[in-house]
């Protein structure tokens, strides 16, 4: 523990005397470094894949299930989306320095709220070493430090990334330690990242459902929770059932192994005669496994019966559970219970019905005729993102570059005091 302890100090430190800097870098300076990343980036393609490989290697080893085996890969048009990725946040406008408030009061002090760096942001994921660099590209863009640790199953993969984009980076002329790497992979570094309050001013877990309850139940240092993607798609009387079934079906088979595909899909009783046999075989031809209630079952006898757990499950595999809903009320409550509060979509003509939904359902976003698949920062617009935020406080949704920041108020007087 203490050689734990050791290396998340020198790091800490490091990245705490960088943040000084980072904060008070133009835009100018801060997109160079990170243009100097995202070419070094292309340039490293034989090196990132040779340790992506040793990763890969070891994952088939273990056992590790398909779906997270996609998301641990890297291939050529991978890194370049991560180079992109970078690229898409130099385009983006700098929010530090923006000023929110500028008022006068009666006294003559003027008041000014401006957006300021973090400082210091701890980002703790799994087996994601995409999430490397677009964390470590939005933190720099925000002017904040980073200490990146990842999971022990893309070790290899993400120290190749961080010694590629600190080298590039150091070389453009960022502080040595803006980009920091936990090299111990172990469960006890990952709890003492949690609480190292004397160098983080904040920490961000991105993973499932166990890590990040892991960060809210133990973490000392404040936590933005992102949050696990148990999404919906409810398909109500009026729906357009080709529309439909071309947004369930992108939905769930798009990419399994993300936060933003839908693991559930409720269908009103007066159409699940016509609808269901039709969506649901178009489903098993796409190899999902069919997790239905009773009155599913009983239509679609190649359904598994769901259990209760069933419902509140994020599957992140070729998995999805349907319900037949009595009403649009039904839809709500049972998504409102069930839901992780990321994306839940509506499938209507109803406008009303469709108004209704958007405006009851407790999530970070929701969606009227469309694919949950949206949520994300770069369908957004926002460029990478740290994560889809699913609380209320600070940060919801995709978590862009503003979401990066605090403000601080400058005030200008002439003298005054206060009597």
């Amino acid at each position: 523990m203490n050689m734990i302890l050791d290396e998340l100090t020198q790091k800490g430190k490091l990245a705490k005397a960088a943040s000084y800097s980072l904060g008070i870098l133009t835009t100018q300076e801060k997109n160079h470094a990170l243009t100097a990343m995202a070419t070094a980036l292309r340039e490293s393609y034989d090196y990132l894949l040779e340790e992506n490989a040793k990763d890969l290697a070891l994952a088939r080893e273990t056992g590790m299930a398909s779906g997270l085996m996609d998301r641990l890969t890297l291939t050529r048009e991978r890194i370049d989306a991560m180079a992109e990725g970078i690229e898409q946040i130099v385009s983006l406008p700098d929010p530090v320095g923006e000023t929110i408030l500028d008022t006068t009061r009666p006294n003559g002090l003027n008041i000014k709220q401006v957006r300021v760096p973090l400082g210091v942001i701890g980002i703790i994921y799994e087996a994601r070493p995409n999430v490397t660099a677009d964390a470590a590209g939005l933190c720099i863009k925000a002017g904040n430090a980073v200490i990146l640790r990842g999971g022990k199953e893309a070790a290899s993969s993400n120290r190749a990334i961080v010694k590629v984009m600190q080298d590039a980076g150091t070389s453009a002329g960022l502080p040595e330690g803006s980009i920091n790497l936990v090299e111990n992979t172990s469960r006890e570094s990952a709890t003492a990242l949690m609480k190292l309050n004397d160098y983080l001013d904040v920490i961000i877990p991105r993973g499932g459902a166990g890590l990040i309850r892991a960060v809210i139940e133990n973490a000392t240092v404040p936590a933005i929770e992102t949050g696990t993607g148990n999404c919906h798609i409810y398909v109500d009387k009026d729906a357009d059932l080709s529309m439909a079934k071309e947004i369930v079906i992108n939905a769930k088979t798009q990419r399994t192994s993300v936060c933003n595909a839908a693991e559930k899909m409720l269908v009103h009783q007066s159409i699940a005669p016509t609808f269901l046999p039709e969506i649901l075989d178009a489903l098993c031809e796409k190899q999902v496994e069919i997790i239905g209630d009773a009155r599913v079952c009983t239509m679609y006898p190649a359904a598994t019966p769901a259990v209760e757990e069933d419902w509140g499950t994020e599957y992140l595999d070729l998995k999805i559970g349907v319900k037949i809903v009595d009403s649009l009320e039904d839809a709500i409550s049972h998504i409102n219970r069930y839901n992780s509060g990321h994306s839940e979509s509506i499938i209507t003509k109803n406008e009303a019905a469709a108004s209704r939904f958007l405006k009851e359902i407790d999530a970070a976003a929701v969606y009227h005729n469309a694919s949950t698949r949206f949520t994300d920062g770069f369908e957004f617009g926002f460029g990478a993102e740290i994560g889809i935020s699913t609380q209320k406080i600070h940060a919801r949704g995709p978590m862009g570059l503003t979401a990066l920041t605090s403000t601080k108020y400058q005030v200008f007087g002439s003298g005054q005091i206060r009597g």
